[in-house]
């Protein structure tokens, strides 16, 4: 599959004020425009049976292997540095915390780390997978690394006879102003910051996150999506291709918002897995 590189342009569709006719909509526009928000046992050797001559063959063949393959028993540099810690990835700037690792996979934004207000992905692309947004929408586009990841799952959901589509992807800090803006009017602040994102708190700014959605549910960003089949599989599947369900049931107190089993973020196979396997949020995985 390929992606499909698109100017991005500026601006805030007058959709995203489109009120909603019954109050499960409503609460599905409200989702929408949110999300929108874890050594080998070495055998004994007899080493008085040893000559020195082949003592020293065997550290020479050791410092050979150690050459090879970096110090013996350490981890090689680009694993040392593979998972930033989130204290090591924060500035403070008139009195607001914000993240100075806004381009990496491995950012962590939440109610307490905030992404630049100017902060653009670089590479946003279109993936080639099924969208509920209509063409040219921003919604559609994706870090170019995660969009392909995106189109792999999606793939691989298909051979499963899994029909899924995608809903949400990046937003910019503007049109999140405005998101959380309308929600806090309409709802409550109260209400709005469980739901939804202040500018610069959202992951979608990052264009590392996609909302998904499914034809059984009209498209609705809902936690019914959970327990539907579809939902069933990203949640046990997402991993594999470098996602994960970002806001997980029973850990609000952590991550600051509600269960969205439609939310997944990408931050690469390797760390998905470990991610995936401990059961835990990007705040506690980072946290070490």
């Amino acid at each position: 599959m390929t992606v499909r590189k698109l100017v991005f342009v500026s601006g805030l569709s007058l959709a995203l004020v489109a009120g909603c006719s019954s109050n499960e909509q409503s609460d599905q526009t409200m989702n929408d425009e949110k999300s929108e928000q874890t050594e080998p046992d070495k055998e004994e050797k007899n080493e008085d049976n040893k000559t020195n001559s082949e003592a020293n063959e065997e550290n020479s063949s050791s410092n050979e292997d150690t050459n090879q393959n970096g110090a013996n028993n350490e981890p090689d540099e680009s694993q040392q540095n593979a998972y930033p810690a989130m204290g090591e990835t924060v500035t403070e700037e008139n009195g607001k915390k914000i993240v100075t690792n806004p381009d990496s996979i491995y950012v962590v934004a939440n109610k307490n780390r905030n992404l630049p207000a100017d902060f653009v992905p670089k590479n946003l692309v279109e993936p080639n997978v099924p969208f509920y947004a209509n063409e040219g929408d921003p919604k559609r586009l994706m870090v170019d690394e995660a969009a392909k990841a995106l189109e792999e799952m999606f793939a691989a959901a298909e051979e499963a006879d899994m029909q899924i589509k995608a809903v949400s992807g990046y937003r910019s800090y503007e049109r999140q102003e405005a998101i959380f803006a309308y929600n806090a009017e309409r709802y409550g602040a109260e209400k709005a910051n469980q739901v939804s994102a202040h500018a610069g708190q959202s992951e979608h700014q990052t264009g590392l996150t996609m909302d998904i959605s499914t034809p059984s549910l009209n498209g609705a960003l809902t936690e019914k999506f959970g327990s539907t089949p579809e939902g069933e599989w990203v949640a046990e599947n997402a991993y594999k291709y470098g996602f994960v369900v970002r806001y997980l049931k029973g850990k609000e107190d952590i991550t600051g918002y509600q269960y969205e089993p439609w939310h997944v973020r990408y931050v690469g196979k390797e760390a998905a897995k470990e991610i995936h396997e401990a059961g835990i949020t990007l705040e506690e995985f980072f946290a070490k």
